[in-house]
């Protein structure tokens, strides 16, 4: 029996009891059955720990999941589109919700694609396919100069601060990565008490604010970083040079959303926007950046360090590239983050127009360490709208060794994308500080949805790693995955995307003609 059964049940018998024995007037007793019931669900809604809408919304919340209960029979008419312009039902977004529910999430009829229509991609099977038992695949980050190598799963948490997310879900997410076994990006608002009070892999993320590490004047501190870094539940820390969804604009925190706690974790004044400058100060040219990741993983104790980035100028990254072969000093890995990223911390131009999409980034970033012959030291993270097993699939295929996700693990946690994230009245308490919002947030149930969408979207990633004939995911390759571009004219991505040959960008008579002029323009000195 269910617990809304025992309150049906226990409702009908008081109500029989008062009716019974009171002498109140009929009026009143006919008001009580009629509104009664109501109050009760009310109630059972208020204090039940599934659904952070009902919770907040007693009564009313339920309407919602009334109309979500047909969306199967509508959800295919409502779609977006990826960067390779595929159209991405957003049935993906109940994809996601399914498995974190731990709800089964096959799918009757078949595809739900127009397999007809340019731009319609799909994996190449074998007919010999492998059954593969390692539902835990793992990545090593850590190159020749890193002393406490990190061994990753294929899907791990994006970067989201505490401040932009609320303190239960962080809390809930660092539990699901300390459940699942993957990592949990920070963001650039430092370590707050509630990354670290679950145990889960942190990825320190250091922007150009420094929070958690930085002088009264806003500098980056050594001594402090130090001694944070040293945790032992921080694995690896990520330089933030640029975001895709704000590339050359800086984070900004809504004053509305600065509480005290958060203003103390990172070191800002009370009252006003806290605003990351665009660049950094630590460093101003590619040599100088790698002078800092050394410095950094020097005072870590010898932890994988990287940098995330989306692409700008060409000539920019290939700047940093020739600066590594000049001063033999290597991130362990880049984070690729795409143009098409999500937040609520810029202005609508900057979001839709500004910064290279994922898969043009990734392939150019993948293609130039190839060219300089770096790509076996340095490991590349893939970011941006990862929902499914086949969108890392195609990620890695690309060249990326692991990718994150923010916008499933938001999904997982209940996020409806009600699109006031930067509002603080974010409706199911997870984009909000305001504490009658955020206590929705059951953390125990919500951590272990984390978790079910990470356990299940990998097993799914590994079964499609065998349907291909393959013994893991470091086995796929740019012919594994194919698109169509007109009519019957279909392509791999290995004739779509061609890769560069290895050290290709050593020599210059070697140098591919397509690549000639961004490679005179890079200088290791400037940006």
């Amino acid at each position: 029996m269910t617990m809304r059964q025992v309150f049906s049940i226990f409702a009908f018998l008081l109500f029989v009891s008062i009716a019974g024995l009171s002498s109140l007037n009929m009026a009143w007793l006919w008001s009580l059955v009629v509104f009664g019931p109501i109050l009760v669900i009310g109630l059972y809604d208020m204090f039940q720990t599934k659904h952070s809408i009902r919770r907040l919304y007693p009564l009313f919340g339920r309407f919602r999941y009334m109309l979500e209960s047909v969306r199967p029979e509508i959800q295919q008419y409502f779609v977006e589109s990826d960067t390779s312009g595929t159209p991405i039902p957003r049935e993906f977004r109940s994809l996601v919700y399914q498995r974190a529910k731990g709800d089964r999430d096959t799918r009757p009829f078949g595809t739900i694609f127009d397999v007809n229509r340019a731009g319609y991609e799909w994996m190449g099977h074998s007919m010999q396919p492998k059954h593969l038992t390692d539902m835990h695949p793992r990545v090593k980050f850590g190159g020749p100069d890193c002393l406490q190598p990190y061994m990753a799963s294929p899907l791990n948490i994006s970067a989201m601060s505490y401040g932009a997310l609320s303190k239960n879900a962080i809390m809930s997410l660092n539990r699901g990565a300390k459940i699942g076994g993957f990592s949990h990006n920070t963001g650039e608002g430092s370590m707050s008490p509630y990354h670290l009070k679950h145990g889960g892999d942190i990825v320190w993320q250091i922007g150009t604010g420094y929070f958690g590490c930085r002088t009264g004047d806003g500098d980056f501190c050594p001594k402090t970083f130090k001694e944070k870094s040293a945790k032992d539940v921080v694995k690896m820390i990520e330089i933030k040079l640029s975001q895709g969804a704000k590339p050359g604009h800086g984070g900004i925190l809504p004053a509305a959303k600065l509480t005290q706690e958060i203003a103390e974790i990172r070191d800002v004044p009370m009252g006003q926007d806290v605003a990351s400058p665009p660049g950094h100060s630590a460093f101003s040219t590619p040599t100088e950046l790698l002078e800092f990741v050394k410095q950094l993983r020097d005072l870590s104790g010898g932890k994988p360090v990287g940098f995330k980035f989306c692409v700008g100028k060409h000539e920019e990254f290939l700047a940093i590239c020739k600066a590594m072969v000049q001063t033999k000093i290597m991130p362990d890995f880049i984070t690729v983050d795409g143009g098409e990223g999500g937040t609520g911390a810029a202005p609508t131009e900057m979001t839709n127009s500004v910064g290279m999409p994922l898969r043009d980034g990734l392939i150019f970033v993948n293609n130039a360490l190839i060219g300089f012959g770096l790509k076996e030291h340095i490991r590349i993270i893939a970011s941006g709208k990862m929902l499914s097993a086949f969108h890392i699939l195609r990620a890695i295929a690309l060249g990326a060794d692991t990718v994150n996700s923010a916008r499933g693990m938001m999904l997982s946690l209940g996020c409806i994308q009600a699109r006031t994230c930067n509002t603080d009245h974010c409706p199911t308490g997870i984009a909000t500080q305001n504490p009658s919002r955020n206590k929705a947030i059951v953390v125990t149930d919500k951590s272990q949805r984390v978790a079910n969408f990470h356990r299940e979207t990998v097993a799914n990633l590994v079964e499609l790693v065998g349907a291909a004939g393959l013994n893991g995911i470091h086995e796929l390759e740019p012919k594994h995955i194919n698109r169509r571009i007109e009519g019957t004219n279909v392509q791999n991505y290995a004739q779509l995307y061609p890769t560069i040959p290895s050290g290709a960008l050593l020599e210059e008579s070697s140098i591919p003609e397509r690549w000639r002029h961004d490679m005179k323009l890079a200088n290791p000195a400037a940006w």
